[in-house]
């Protein structure tokens, strides 16, 4: 019988030594992943995006040459340029787990698994034409109609309407900026 107690005591104790392997690498696997980074720019090196491991934006530089193109330009360059850096963040996590964890490992193979699933390859660049510019800018609530354009009024253009004066109360001889203690519904 002390065979097979000191035998089982060794199987528990190889478990435990394989649990603690596995959560080691793990825990490397995840530290080194946590401080990657991956950085884009545009071909012209105007903008530059970096994103961190979880595909949040964490630096954005935009240099004074764009001044002179669309902001509607821009803003689709530095979306395209966050998509590509992200569509990197399963390359970089495969990367990291066949350096700590291994590629065999069912449980990396589900994290890369979803992290391609969350950043997929970005559209090619062709797909990203930036939006046509707005003929006419409004600025105001919807419902109002736009203003005709000055050709085509025939009457000379009036007054707005002014605001009617809001009524003021009299003082009275009750009324005293001391006491606070009063109705205010006199």
């Amino acid at each position: 019988m002390p065979d097979n107690v000191d035998a089982s005591e060794r199987m528990v104790d190889n478990w435990t030594k394989q649990i603690q392997e596995t959560a080691a690498r793990y825990q490397a696997m995840a530290a080194r992943v946590q401080g990657q980074t991956v950085t884009e720019r545009s071909k012209d090196n105007t903008i530059e995006v970096t994103v961190d491991s979880k595909g949040l934006l964490k630096n954005l530089v935009i240099s004074e040459a764009v001044s002179g193109k669309r902001m509607a330009e821009v803003s689709a360059q530095v979306m395209r340029l966050v998509q590509l850096a992200q569509s990197r963040i399963p390359e970089l996590l495969q990367q990291a787990m066949a350096e700590t964890v291994g590629t065999t490992d069912e449980t990396a193979n589900r994290v890369i698994t979803e992290a391609q699933s969350t950043f997929p390859e970005a559209p090619p660049e062709e797909d990203l034409a930036p939006p046509e510019p707005e003929r006419h800018h409004r600025f105001g609530p919807e419902e109002e109609e736009p203003p005709l354009p000055p050709s085509s009024q025939t009457s000379p253009p009036q007054n707005p309407p002014q605001p009617k004066p809001i009524p003021r109360r009299r003082r009275s001889q009750d009324d005293d900026d001391d006491d606070f203690g009063g109705s205010i519904l006199s």
